[in-house]
């Protein structure tokens, strides 16, 4: 099935909000991943990583983002959403995707070593589920790339 130009045009909109997000997280000195979560085209959540600056393992832009739209929306179900994020989640994740019930995920780039949305593992389209989830990827993934070997190599570079 090919997207549509208008869906592609989406995509792009919602992760340009997303790598702001992973942005902020960088500025924290936290790995920049940044995600949001939309509704009828409207944000009910978003979030970037922060588990160093909140001393939680579970700070993850995505938890953030799904923990702002369950509260938004008065329930821990967010049926008919899409999930964008800067990069492809880890285990964790997208366990509270599925048990969100997230009808989409778009993400940026892959995670060749933690990556559970079809790089080391996939979970998100298990027949195991009782819920699919719809998945994207590759979505600007140079740029969310990008965004994350800048940081690691500044990391990497010795103190003067």
């Amino acid at each position: 099935m090919h997207k549509s130009d208008d869906s592609e045009t989406l995509d792009i909109f919602w992760m340009q909000r997303a790598i702001e997000l992973a942005r902020l997280a960088e500025s924290c000195g936290e790995v920049p991943v940044g995600a949001v979560l939309v509704k009828d085209d409207r944000i009910i959540g978003e979030g970037y990583n922060s588990p160093i600056s909140e001393k939680d393992p579970t700070a993850h832009a995505e938890i953030r983002a799904l923990r702002e739209a369950a509260q938004h929306m008065g329930n821990y179900r967010l049926l008919n959403t899409s999930l964008y994020v800067t990069l492809e989640p880890c285990l964790m994740c997208v366990g509270a995707i599925v048990h969100a019930r997230i009808g989409e995920v778009i993400f940026g780039a892959t995670e060749p070593k933690t990556g559970a949305a079809g790089s080391v593992f996939d979970v998100l389209t298990s027949p195991a589920h009782n819920h699919r989830v719809e998945l994207r990827g590759g979505v600007l993934a140079d740029e969310c790339a990008q965004l994350l070997k800048d940081f690691f190599q500044q990391r990497r570079q010795p103190s003067e």
